[in-house]
């Protein structure tokens, strides 16, 4: 049976403010993005989080963001490379001394927003080095195609090329800015078909109707998304239909 994994940032709540629906998101997912205090979360929460995913047997990934909570990590941040590295480093070891404690291991690191987008040549060098120096053994998701997965390839990172069942895609592969119209899918539909197609085809059809060819290795839901449950049960099940197995990256990568 064919493979893929099937992942979703979580641990997004920020004291007394709750955001997503994890506790029943993570009955679907085989890996969890666990939101790092940065761009969301705090201590609370990403150590519940972590026992969460270690207790439905779902792979932690740690989702490192640029440390801006007003704008939740999606706002453009002009910072160096150097800065990049060690945002991304801090906050890998801050979720990884809770899965030491929780008795389970970090798999992956996923970064969030803004600082995913924006990776260019020079961002991606500095996330990737920033995951390497840490543990060679961690898989890097990132966009199907991106910098981000050639700059891993070159220093010889595991990565692992992630797809996006809830976003819309521009011509060149890359995702349509949130601001603009048509950039989150939010039709049920619309989704399942569109992730069975990438699966099955390696395809999807951007935003203006051009066939793109992308790899997928890990099918992306958002967790804040109004119908992220829905999302997660039906393309879960679908995928099953289609005699395709939801498994974490250590199974696929």
């Amino acid at each position: 049976m064919h493979k893929i994994d099937l992942n979703c940032d979580l641990g997004e709540s920020f004291g007394n403010y709750k955001l997503g629906l994890d506790d029943e998101v993570i009955k679907y997912i085989s890996s969890a993005n666990i939101a790092c205090g940065f761009h969301a979360s705090d201590p609370l929460v990403m150590q519940k989080t972590v026992a969460l995913a270690r207790d439905n047997g779902v792979a932690v990934g740690a989702h490192p963001g640029f440390p801006d909570l007003v704008g939740f990590g999606r706002r453009n941040m002009n910072v160096s490379p150097a800065e990049a590295k060690a945002f991304v480093q801090y906050q890998i070891g801050a979720l990884s001394a809770f899965c030491k404690a929780a008795g389970c291991r970090l798999a992956h690191v996923k970064p969030h927003g803004a600082l995913y987008n924006m990776a260019d040549e020079i961002l991606a060098a500095a996330i990737c080095e920033a995951v390497y120096e840490i543990d060679p053994e961690l898989i890097l998701l990132c966009l199907s195609g991106s910098k981000m997965m050639s700059a891993a390839k070159k220093i010889g990172l595991r990565a692992a090329s992630e797809v996006f069942a809830d976003r819309a895609y521009e011509d060149d592969g890359s995702l349509v800015a949130r601001g603009k119209p048509g950039a989150v899918i939010t039709d049920e539909d619309e989704a399942v078909s569109r992730v069975i197609g990438m699966v099955k085809n390696g395809t999807v059809e951007s935003i203006n109707g051009k066939i793109i060819e992308l790899k997928p290795d890990s099918i992306c839901l958002h967790g804040d998304g109004v119908k992220a449950v829905e999302f997660a049960r039906r393309i879960k099940a679908e995928l099953n239909a289609n005699g395709i197995e939801t498994a974490p990256l250590a199974q696929i990568i």
